[in-house]
């Protein structure tokens, strides 16, 4: 555990004795080589996504280790202009989700790293769509970054967030209280991936398949099993992108 060194702002300074206390409340925390997160300095986060809660269990063991996250985040969390003012004065970076407007959530998370930020990528892009809440395919985001910056992507494999509140469900199990554990990884290593010129799509993709390997392995680490030989892919299994995949479509 670290003291946070950073100035919080309003926004922190009201939502850490509102979140922090729920979340000690209604979850048990083993959080493994947390000493891994870099003290000071840009870096990308990438977290495994199983739960609409895990934005709040992440910014907890970053938190816990004295940096302020900074997420990209859907656009449509923006919305709401009390949420969306928040969300911003908070520093958390907004995506427009399949859409070529994503370039400039990409711009502002490569200036945050480079300013010495500390940026949370979830690189599945959405809720892992796999019906065993392994790893899926991942986007290119955190590679594009990780090769535009130079900064170390810290892989952090979770689990346990999925009993709190499952994927897509409406009610929280708040009680017992939830084991959520996390693992944090060495960086991926991608200095090599970095030094190739021009940067092709052949490149973001090897570094984007090395990113999700160690995540990956981080999850099978803590599920105790093997993961899948093939990672999920929603494409090729014809599941929606985004948005609840059991819920029909009205056209």
């Amino acid at each position: 555990m670290r003291r946070l060194q950073q100035r919080r702002g309003w926004a922190w300074n009201l939502a850490v004795p509102i979140v922090k206390p729920t979340l000690l409340a209604t979850t048990k925390r083993t959080w493994i080589d947390g000493d891994k997160i870099p003290a000071t300095g840009g870096c990308i986060l990438v977290f495994n996504h199983v739960s609409h809660i895990d934005p709040l269990t992440a910014a907890h063991i970053v938190y816990d280790h004295g940096r302020m996250p900074r997420y990209l985040a859907k656009s449509g969390l923006f919305k709401n202009p009390a949420l969306g003012y928040f969300l911003r004065s908070a520093g958390q970076i907004p995506v427009e989700r399949l859409s070529k407007n994503a370039i400039g959530a990409f711009d502002a998370a490569v200036q945050a790293v480079r300013a010495g930020e500390c940026v949370v990528v979830y690189p599945e892009g959405t809720l892992t769509r796999d019906p065993d809440l392994w790893p899926m395919a991942g986007k290119s985001g955190a590679a594009r970054i990780a090769l535009e910056t130079g900064a170390p992507v810290i892989p952090i494999g979770q689990w346990g967030a999925h009993d709190l509140l499952y994927p897509y469900a409406k009610k929280p199990h708040l009680f017992p209280r939830t084991q959520i554990t996390m693992k944090v990884g060495d960086p991926v290593p991608l200095d090599d991936l970095a030094a190739i010129q021009p940067r092709t799509l052949e490149v973001i993709g090897k570094a984007t398949g090395r990113i999700m390997d160690a995540l990956t392995a981080l999850v099978s680490d803590l599920r105790g099993e093997p993961a899948p030989a093939e990672r999920f892919d929603p494409r090729r299994a014809g599941v929606r992108p985004t948005g609840n995949p059991a819920k029909k479509e009205h056209r």
